[in-house]
């Protein structure tokens, strides 16, 4: 098995506490209200929404793929971080056994955050993942985020 990190840097113009809220502790609840077309549903399977919690993020008919499942590994709401896994679902599909992601909400002086996500690929055996496989997912998290901070500026009382 091999392990391969990749880091991504986003930049929002919304603070580090409410993107934090609205992308990981609200997360459930929010995200299938402002991306219908990309998420159906968010279930907790198991846990509180803290560290130990299993979370299954169901996609619409006619998504690449039914479902995905989580395991939030740490969460430091007054931090701003959380780590969590993916660890079943067919876009892990024969070349990965899961992927970890480290998250990091950090204020900016403008008023908004930098939002650090270290990604970590464990591939089965000696799988090898495609470079636009990564960009792609990278480029989904991005679309995710301001979706989410376009919402969050239109509506200043969600997750304040």
């Amino acid at each position: 098995m091999a392990v391969i990190k990749y880091p991504q840097e986003i930049k929002v113009r919304v603070s580090a506490k409410r993107m934090f809220k609205a992308m990981v502790t609200e997360s459930y609840t929010l995200l299938p209200k402002i991306m219908p077309v990309a998420i159906k549903s968010i279930q907790m399977l198991q846990g509180d929404g803290g560290a130990g919690t299993i979370r299954q993020t169901n996609f619409p008919d006619g998504a690449p793929f039914p479902y995905v499942k989580h395991r939030i590994d740490t969460l430091d709401a007054e931090k701003c971080t959380s780590k969590y896994t993916l660890i079943e679902g067919a876009v892990l599909g024969d070349k990965l056994e899961s992927v970890e992601y480290e998250v990091k909400f950090e204020e900016s002086d403008d008023g908004g955050c930098i939002v650090k996500i270290m990604s970590e690929y464990h591939t089965k055996g000696d799988a090898h993942l495609k470079e636009e496989d990564i960009k792609a997912g990278k480029d989904q998290a991005a679309a995710f985020y301001t979706i989410a901070e376009e919402y969050l500026l239109a509506n200043p009382d969600v997750c304040a």
